[in-house]
């Protein structure tokens, strides 16, 4: 029987297994085909995966599909995709799935090239969870892969298409043809190549490879042909990924670089391994600051930061006020000097020495006449001082202007019309972001706030964070401000915690433009339980050095 789709749809014998409806193919690879369908029983959209009817006539392949789609739907982790059912319809072997709405990784990084560390962190460490499971299961996905691992709307990360590659690989058909290789070739383990025995450690050197493309927008190895790309993991190591992104904490590249060795027994053992090792790098990348030399061997300062006591955040819940640093100590002026003396000195000292021997005798001579014009005209010399030095704006330096910074969003902008209340000097209001569904903001990555000072200036700038968990960092400029964050630089400051309170941060070279980033929030009770994260910022302040 063959099945068409959208005819008679709800007749049983057009059915899949008297059940499920074909609606429209959705993905096709060579080994199957992906269709978006109907269950009529329980009246909710499905994946179905059909197995490719040149494969189907081989009764091993089709019983180890059947049999691995069996083992797969025993696998409950919310980052696997969800096996339901798996059906024989006239000789066609199907397995039903959970349909995603949502995009591929790889049409994601199709589309931004590369991702931040904080989003890449919490893709990894949800496929090492997934993989843990699988490979407890006795699983190996053996196609851990951009185009495998799914994003929802709502940014969660799914592993798709457990087991197959694994079925078809060992059954002994030749499966071979010239796309067989397209899409896998740079996501293949060392081990894969020399058609070693697999197991987990496998998987765990696709996912290195994963994370390497999110963060340096390409992959390790890559060659002419794929022949070319899966044989250069076994003559050289990959580039340091410190070298094409400097702004990545170290951990961060030892963990991608563990996941990446040739020997299996010098990765990581498990995905709960690599999980951990994720979270914790999640902490360093979070404290990490990029390392520039300052000039003259001069030491920058290093941001300082105040956490709230309990006593404190008992105090300001949401709506409320939190509890700003005190103002630093004014630094004393330096005394001006008068250019005119100064310039008088210089001749002086450059005359020839009988001309400075006559100029001393004039001067002792007339010392004593001098004396009294002197004192008399003393004063008007210091308000004349005064007068030469006032050329020096001594005006405090202010925010002169804030908007909000969302180059990803829509609009490019977040609650642009809250943005007032970041310096009102009210304690009950606050400029909120949107409510996300989870605490990197999606996709986005991040929002912010750019700020632009009534001139350069260097000195402390104070953000009071009224939830957590924040991760916030700062970017400077001058001139004019960049319209997207890869171009302002490396970043100038940035900071941590898990509690509500005041970020605080030295800007120690002169700036005339601040970016303030969000890379992640905690909940915020003004959210729903589907979109509950939320940053909320009550206000800014700038204390000019």
């Amino acid at each position: 029987m063959r099945l068409e789709p959208n005819q008679f749809p709800d007749d049983p014998r057009r059915l899949l297994g008297g059940r499920y409806r074909l609606d429209r193919q959705i993905a096709r690879g060579g080994m199957a085909e992906v269709w978006l369908g109907f269950d009529t029983f329980l009246n909710r959209q499905i994946a179905v995966k059909l197995l490719k009817p040149q494969l189907v006539s081989d009764p091993v392949v089709a019983e180890r599909f059947r049999r691995e789609a069996i083992v797969c739907a025993g696998l409950n982790h919310p980052n696997i995709v969800a096996v339901y059912d798996t059906v024989e319809d006239d000789g066609r072997q199907a397995v039903v799935m959970q349909y995603i709405q949502g995009k591929s990784l790889r049409e994601l990084l199709d589309r931004r090239k590369r991702l931040g560390p904080l989003l890449t962190i919490h893709m990894g460490a949800a496929m090492a969870a997934a993989l843990d499971v699988a490979h407890r299961a006795g699983l190996v996905h053996r196609d851990v892969k951009p185009g495998n691992i799914l994003l929802t709307p709502d940014g969660k990360f799914l592993l798709a298409d457990f087991g197959i590659a694994k079925a078809l690989v060992t059954s002994g058909e030749d499966l071979t043809h010239d796309n067989i290789m397209m899409g896998t070739a740079k996501y293949l383990s060392p081990e894969q190549v020399r058609g070693k025995p697999l197991d987990g450690r496998a998987d765990l050197y696709g996912l290195g490879l994963v994370l390497y493309e999110c963060l340096a927008g390409k992959v390790p190895f890559l060659g002419e042909t794929d022949a070319d790309t899966a044989l250069a993991r076994l003559q050289r190591e990959p580039t340091d990924l410190a070298h094409l992104r400097p702004s990545l904490a170290p951990q961060l590249v030892r963990v991608i670089h563990k996941l990446l060795a040739r020997n299996p027994d010098h990765r990581y053992a498990t995905g709960e391994e690599t999980r951990i090792a994720l979270v914790q790098a999640l902490s360093a990348q979070n404290d990490h600051t990029t390392s520039m030399t300052p000039p003259s061997g001069a030491t920058p300062p290093k941001p300082m930061r105040r956490v709230m006591t309990s006593d404190e955040s008992s105090v300001a819940q949401i709506p409320g006020q939190p509890i700003l640093e005190t103002a630093l100590n004014a630094t004393p002026q330096r005394a001006v000097r008068d250019p005119r003396v100064q310039k008088a000195s210089w001749r002086f000292f450059s005359l020839p020495p009988s001309t400075k021997i006559l100029s001393l005798i004039a001067i002792l001579l007339g010392a004593a006449v001098l004396f009294t014009a002197t004192r008399s005209n003393s004063s008007q010399q210091t308000d004349s001082s005064v007068a030469q030095g006032a050329i020096v704006d001594q005006s405090p330096v202010t925010i002169s202007r804030m908007v909000s910074f969302d180059p990803n969003g829509d609009d490019a902008q977040e609650n642009e019309a809250q943005i007032w209340a970041l310096r009102d000097g009210n304690s009950k209001t606050a400029w909120t972001t949107d409510c996300y569904a989870n605490q990197f903001f999606g996709t986005k990555e991040y929002v912010g706030v750019l700020m632009e000072f009534s001139r350069a200036a260097t000195g402390t700038l104070q953000v009071g964070m009224k939830n957590g968990p924040w991760s916030l960092e700062i970017y400077t400029a001058n001139g004019a401000a960049p319209s997207r964050l890869e171009q302002w630089g490396p970043r100038a400051g940035a900071d941590y915690n898990t509690r509500r309170g005041v970020a605080q941060f030295v800007i120690p070279s002169q700036a005339q433009f601040v970016l303030l980033v969000l890379r992640e929030v905690g909940t915020s009770v003004q959210c729903s339980a589907k979109n509950p994260y939320q940053g909320v910022i009550q206000d800014i302040s700038f204390n000019g050095a």
